[in-house]
């Protein structure tokens, strides 16, 4: 499984990178299967310097934040107007609530033509499998409907928390986990509200909770935050290397 970071800026795109949008990759049956998660402001443009995005085998929706979801407007687009014509839908899961979402976004009004896209909604604790990637998504701790998902493919386990707070599903979302990729959106001693975003030491801690987790990556910070302090944070209280998420890293596992 290979995982290349198209965008691990949040709340907006950065000055180095587009908002939440994250490859995987994996060859099966003769082909490379690709899988978006998220498609998050300003991630279409360089999503395409690695595939044809009307070529991905989905689209997996951690939640309905624009950070998160608002370029699905432009992959409509080049689906609906590609010269060459429209080839099939795009598989899309994320919250019940994504087709009207998305059409609020594109036609301002409720409703989209769903023929560019195959919507599938999840709930917590839903399991599905695209090629050679089984997904299961976990309700978190974030103010919408939000989900972290558990990706298993050729024994390999990515842990993606999606935007969270630490909670109890991240132990069980990242148990025995290679990666875990996660939020990092606040800092210690700065960011006092709880219920939205995670800290280095919040992340660091879960990972130790869930208990096999066999590295750690921060993602998700604005451009206001100082990564050095999120990884020192984080290296607190975790006892291996911390690594942080940055635009073009590719990570095989």
């Amino acid at each position: 499984m290979r995982l290349t970071v198209i965008g691990c800026s949040g709340s907006f795109p950065g000055p180095e990178s587009p908002a939440s949008c994250y490859l995987l990759q994996a060859h099966h049956e003769g082909r490379t299967w690709s899988v978006v998660l998220d498609l998050g402001s300003g991630a279409l443009g360089p999503l395409q310097h690695h595939i044809d995005p009307t070529t991905l085998d989905a689209v997996v929706l951690s939640h309905l934040h624009a950070d998160h979801f608002l370029d699905l407007c432009g992959l409509y687009v080049m689906q609906r107007y590609h010269p060459h014509g429209f080839q099939r839908p795009v598989p899309v899961w994320g919250p019940t609530d994504t087709p009207r979402r998305v059409g609020l976004a594109y036609y301002g009004h409720d409703g989209t033509e769903v023929s560019e896209f195959a919507f599938t909604p999840v709930i917590d604790g839903s399991r599905f499998q695209v090629g050679p990637f089984a997904f299961t998504a976990l309700r978190v701790n974030h103010p919408v409907e939000a989900y972290g998902y558990r990706i298993e493919c050729g024994g390999r386990v990515l842990a993606f928390t999606g935007d969270t707070d630490a909670c109890d599903a991240l132990s069980i979302l990242a148990a025995d986990a290679d990666l875990m990729l996660a939020d990092t959106a606040f800092v210690d001693g700065r960011d006092d509200e709880r219920n939205i975003h995670m800290t280095g030491s919040r992340v660091a801690q879960a990972a130790l909770d869930a208990g096999g987790v066999q590295r750690i990556m921060l993602t998700h910070m604005p451009a206001w935050n100082d990564p050095q302090v999120c990884r020192a944070q984080a290296a607190a209280v975790w006892p291996g290397p911390v690594d942080v998420a940055v635009h073009g890293l590719v990570v095989d596992l």
